[in-house]
């Protein structure tokens, strides 16, 4: 499109490379799309630039950007936050509001109504106010807004334990801040629904709490890619499928979630990580590698110097260093399973496979607990924990080749 190389286009922010908005534009077929990283300050002067095409815009800027605006759409100038801005053919910058599309979007394909809801909104920023609309244009019996100072804050959330649902809108939890988490949903035994906007990691701390508590909760991924739809359609003055929010979708999953190792020692994880790097072009992560980088012994000293209880202290650090990353191959030691809080970094991103073989096979050369132990018992002992990791069981009988491919097919099968 020769538009697109004549304007602009890209996302304006303050703190952006992590966004997955990049890709997901390009993949929509907008091969300029770029990333705007601006202070305060320099707003004014590039929201004067003739050759802006198109911009999106996320945090903080979504309620910064309207006085720069020549024109709001109604929506838009109903929620009071702008995250698509546009340069008409007049020549003037026209502000419009996608993301509350995206969010009817998110909770549609969560099953998720606010219809007749007394619906709880945690944080009070602009995408609270996008929210507060879209539940009130949904028919909600009751909107709350809850915030730090406010009339309705987190510390008299008991005033609304009756709430019906919620919406997470704050970027607690985001990474690279993963694992907060603004309430616990058990204060709330009425909720019926939760929805989550933070897509990064794929399963916050909070979605979670909301599995364990049975509550259907969002996926934040679900909501970006949907605004980006219908902001690209704004762009170019074009109709694009709706079925392209499944496929953007789809594809984001795929491309950003992590392929994860676990199994006995010597079960082949590495060579089969190795493996898959090559047929994926993905990048491998082995954990016992880093924790050997990060503390300058080899496991065996760590074993023999400071113990086991040390060597797993290390080996958590590093589960959450790269469990928060995203589009990678981890590959785990074979006790990793033995700490039960293992299993939210290394899933908050990923699909976890265990790799078997049989146990005559297994190695036991460089491995402390593996040199003298009884395998047997050490199976018995770790297989209902890898059982309780583990999205899918691989066996390793034939080829490294033949085992990764056959999780690069489970994998691309299952990104749901």
């Amino acid at each position: 499109m020769d538009r697109m190389k004549e304007r602009i286009y890209g996302l304006l922010g303050r703190t952006l490379q992590h966004s997955y908005s990049v890709p997901i534009h390009r993949a929509l077929g907008n091969d300029g799309y770029a990333l705007f990283e601006l202070e305060p300050e320099q707003l004014s002067s590039f929201l004067a630039r003739e050759d802006i095409g198109g911009l999106n815009v996320t945090i903080p800027y979504k309620r910064d950007v309207i006085p720069f605006c020549d024109v709001l759409d109604e929506t838009a100038r109903e929620i009071g936050s702008v995250n698509t801005i546009v340069r008409r053919a007049d020549g003037l910058l026209a502000g419009y509001n996608t993301d509350a599309y995206g969010m009817r979007y998110m909770a549609a394909c969560a099953g998720i109504s606010l219809s007749g809801k007394k619906v709880v909104i945690l944080g009070s920023g602009g995408a609270s106010l996008t929210a507060q609309y879209v539940a009130k244009t949904a028919g909600a019996k009751e909107i709350v807004v809850v915030s730090r100072n406010g009339t309705d804050n987190y510390e008299n959330l008991n005033r609304h334990d009756d709430a019906q649902a919620l919406v997470h809108t704050t970027p607690l939890g985001m990474y690279p801040h993963n694992g907060a988490m603004s309430v616990d949903p058990a204060l709330f035994p009425a909720c019926e629904g939760i929805l989550e906007l933070v897509y990064n990691p794929r399963r916050t701390a909070l979605a979670f709490r909301a599995a364990e508590l049975g509550i259907p909760c969002s996926e934040g991924l679900a909501m970006l890619t949907a605004q980006a739809k219908a902001a690209e359609e704004l762009f170019f003055g074009r109709a694009i499928s709706a079925g392209e929010n499944e496929r953007i979708l789809r594809l984001m999953r795929q491309s950003t979630q992590n392929i994860v190792l676990i199994g006995m020692p010597g079960s082949g994880k590495t060579t089969i990580g190795l493996a898959l790097a090559r047929l994926t072009g993905r990048e491998a992560i082995d954990l016992d590698e880093q924790i050997v980088k990060a503390d300058g012994r080899m496991i065996p000293e760590i074993f023999a110097q400071s113990g086991e209880a040390a060597f797993r202290a290390l080996e958590r650090e590093q589960a959450q260093r790269w469990g928060k990353e995203s589009g990678l191959i981890l590959v785990s030691g074979g006790g990793i399973v033995k700490n039960e809080r293992n299993y939210y970094p290394l899933k908050q991103n990923g699909r976890i496979y265990q790799i078997e073989r049989a146990l005559s096979l297994l190695p036991r050369e460089g491995r402390p607990l593996s040199q003298t132990a009884d395998l047997h018992a050490m199976l018995r002992e770790r297989a209902p924990l890898y059982a309780r990791f583990r999205d899918a069981l691989i066996a390793n009988e034939t080829t490294p080749e033949d085992a990764a491919a056959h999780i690069w097919q489970d994998f691309c099968d299952n990104v749901d």
